[in-house]
């Protein structure tokens, strides 16, 4: 299983996140409701969340904090989304090493918030750089 596959898995249910995130409950079936996170259902139609869907609450209350409202957020990741994807067209297209991927990904990560501006992409390639 790769992690990929690991950070998609729904674990965790409302209860465990409302902990990690300090969001109540309405907050995050709100967010749900705007369609910024979509945990997965039981059987039983219960949410269950995964580390990313977490990670995007944690961001979501990141951004509020800061002032962006839920149209600003909505933007921020479909531009984050759109980054991802011409990333990911840009490796298949092309025969690059590992270390050129990684400086590419050392500068994206650099560059990301300039001008006080937020940039989800930050915080997903900040895990990879020490």
């Amino acid at each position: 299983m790769n992690d990929d596959t690991r950070r998609n898995q729904p674990l965790f249910p409302i209860s465990i996140v409302m902990k990690l995130t300090e969001l109540s409950a309405r907050q995050i079936r709100y967010y749900e409701e705007h369609e910024l996170i979509n945990p997965a259902r039981t059987d039983g139609n219960r949410r269950m969340f995964s580390f990313n869907d977490v990670d995007k609450l944690l961001e979501i209350k990141s951004l509020i904090e800061q002032g962006v409202n839920l149209a600003g957020i909505k933007r921020v990741f479909e531009l984050n989304q759109q980054a991802v994807s011409l990333l990911k067209n840009e490796v298949k297209n092309e025969q690059v090493s590992d270390a050129a991927i990684h400086r590419r990904l050392k500068r994206d990560l650099m560059h990301a918030g300039r001008l006080g501006k937020t940039s989800l992409i930050q915080g997903e390639l900040s895990r990879f750089f020490h």
